[in-house]
């Protein structure tokens, strides 16, 4: 049994392929456009899926879209309809695209299909799972559990916004649900609009923000914006935010509320915008908290899977691994819309098609490298014609370059297997470098990546030893919880250094690895498991007998507005348009000192600023 996925027209579209319960395939869009957040149709992440198991799509059974366009419009006419004649402008602009585009997607869909195979039965075999339904399965059929409580929450699906529900076995259910208008994630977004960010792609600079600031404004929060219960369920004020019948996400009120209009995007951050951003990380952290200990007591389950793009908050997620309300807890690598396309294709095949499911100890999802990978001709084929200099190295002296490269203060380029399947860097598609640099992650930032000084830096660590250095106690291989760097490891701040507030506090050298230690001292966590990602795992293990520490700077493998590179092409431009010393792909290195300086090329005015 052969079920495609997809995800599409509102942004991160994706596609997947299971085969037999299965995890094949998976990628999003935007890495083959280089189009940051795509949404559009996902023909390209389709040929990739099909071409990865050898199939035309007339050889797939199914095809499963991730929600139901024609409860989506109804949400939009009543919501119109509740706010009239608020809104109108908003609604005006909306409805020529539902009607032309958004509302007949069945048969967007269907067309779209039949070019690619004439003949087949679209009309019976194109299945359409609803949203949270899709985020559900993508969590809870991968995770390495019997038995789960779900917990999905996002900015809005049909519907809803947060939900929870119970699956065992094959049988997934949705349980409680609460609705739009009340979100946690348009919360989030709320604040991530007001400190001058980008909506939908620049909530985790307002999480990487929150250490610098205090949380003065939370209880502000709580007393006007959200009337949160007990057990976590709650509602928002609508008369604060504007994104029901606006074209913005708060109002005047709001702007009222805390004093200030809205940060002007790109201007100078200053501390208010750091307690802002620390406020709303501590009522999402509040909220989060009391949802899962309530979950925790209705199912009765030690586990916990979470989907949907709040459990991308991975410093939520770290408190609730150590709350203790469950006993283990599993995230989607791919949490957001493009996890949906993977979960709509799991939903039909266990849940409408009534198969069994095969837990067999490890999570289904391969270590999320399910993206495409490239055969050495091809890397060789594409940069030669790309007019790269490079040497063919064994994969032993491969990783003995690199480890000798960084221990030395390099960055490199880590381009190796298949690309991975989400938004983090997991080793497949990395910039890497050397955690116990006290500069490292502010030349990173503004050498590398082009993009705001604030912004830390994940370590990848040996699982082995992950305990060793970072106050953890399971399995983190998706970078998705947050976890201290052991105490013994961390500086004590002079009385000077305590005294400094905000960003003045970035270049602290606070641990042993001071370019992957937060300013509160945690970390985002990535544990490197060679069963999974052999290489990687093996590079970690040569940088350690140089350095005795098993940690690397693991960053995505792409610049500011960039979506991560896919091809050798995409790297090698990335290599000479940042200051990268040197990049690894397949079994070519790459050294920057061997080329002409006149083949550098700045290319970020192609990408929008996130």
């Amino acid at each position: 049994m052969r079920i495609l996925g997809l995800s599409a027209f509102y942004h991160d579209s994706a596609a997947a392929l299971i085969v037999d319960g299965r995890v094949v395939a998976a990628a999003q869009e935007e890495r083959f456009t280089r189009i940051k957040h795509d949404a559009e149709y996902p023909e390209n992440a389709i040929a990739y899926c099909l071409s990865e198991a050898g199939l035309r799509l007339s050889d797939v059974d199914h095809v499963a879209f991730y929600d139901k366009p024609f409860l989506k419009f109804e949400r939009l006419l009543e919501t119109y309809l509740t706010f009239a004649p608020r809104g109108f402008k908003s609604f005006q602009m909306a409805l020529p695209i539902w009607l032309k585009e958004k509302l007949f997607q069945k048969d967007h869909l269907r067309k779209k299909l039949q070019s690619m195979a004439p003949d087949f039965d679209w009309q019976s075999r194109l299945l359409f799972a609803e949203h949270h339904l899709s985020h559900a399965a993508s969590a809870f059929y991968p995770s390495p559990f019997d038995d789960a409580a779900v917990l999905t929450m996002d900015g809005v699906g049909e519907w809803a916004t947060t939900s929870t529900a119970i699956g065992n076995g094959a049988e997934l259910n949705i349980d409680k649900e609460i609705h739009f208008p009340h979100s946690l994630g348009l919360l989030y977004s709320a604040f991530t609009y007001y400190t001058g960010f980008k909506v939908n792609s620049g909530e985790y600079k307002v999480m990487g923000l929150a250490p610098y600031g205090e949380p003065v404004f939370a209880q502000k929060i709580l007393d006007h914006l959200i009337d949160l219960k007990q057990d976590g369920s709650f509602r928002l004020d609508q008369s604060y935010f504007d994104y029901c019948v606006g074209l913005t996400m708060t109002n005047s009120r709001f702007d009222d509320l805390f004093g200030a209009a809205r940060r002007n995007p790109e201007s100078l951050l200053e501390q208010r915008d750091m307690d802002l951003a620390a406020s709303i990380q501590a009522v999402c952290e509040e909220v989060v908290l009391r949802l899962t200990r309530s979950l925790a007591k209705e199912s009765g389950s030690p586990n916990l899977c979470l989907a949907g793009g709040v459990a991308l908050n991975c410093v939520a997620n770290g408190k609730v691994s150590r709350d203790g309300a469950f006993e283990n807890i599993w995230i989607q690598p791919a949490a957001g819309d493009a996890g949906g396309a993977l979960g709509a294709a799991l939903a039909a095949y266990h849940t409408f098609l009534g198969h069994e499911r095969r837990v067999e100890g490890a999570d289904a999802m391969a270590g999320s490298y399910l993206g495409p990978s490239y055969p050495q001709a091809e890397i060789e084929t594409q940069l030669t014609e790309a007019g790269a200099t490079y040497s063919v190295l064994s994969e032993a002296e491969i990783i003995e370059a690199v480890a000798e490269a960084l221990a030395e203060g390099d960055s490199v380029g880590w381009f190796q297997g298949r690309m991975e399947f989400g938004p983090r860097a997991l080793g497949g598609r990395s910039i890497l470098g050397d955690p116990r640099s006290p500069t490292m992650q502010r030349d990173l930032n503004i050498k590398v990546k082009y993009r705001e000084s604030f912004r830390p830096f994940a370590p990848s660590v040996l699982a082995e030893q992950a305990s060793d250095w970072f106050e953890i106690s399971c399995d983190s291989p998706y970078m998705l919880l947050v976890a201290d760097v052991k105490a013994a490891r961390r500086w004590r701040m002079t009385e000077a250094e305590q005294s400094l507030f905000g960003i003045e506090k970035l270049n602290i050298v606070r641990s042993e690895i001071p370019a992957v230690t937060h300013i509160d001292g945690s970390a985002r966590v990535q544990t490197v498991h060679a069963d999974t990602n052999p290489s990687y795992h093996a590079l970690l293990t040569a940088f350690q007998a140089r350095t005795g520490c098993p940690v690397l700077i693991n960053t995505s493998f792409n610049i500011r507005g960039e979506p991560i590179v896919c091809t050798p092409t995409d790297a090698f431009r990335c290599f000479m348009g940042t200051e990268l010393d040197m990049l690894a792909i397949g079994n070519c290195l790459l050294r920057k000192s061997e080329h002409d300086p006149a083949m550098r090329a700045d290319y970020r005015e192609q990408f929008l600023l996130d």
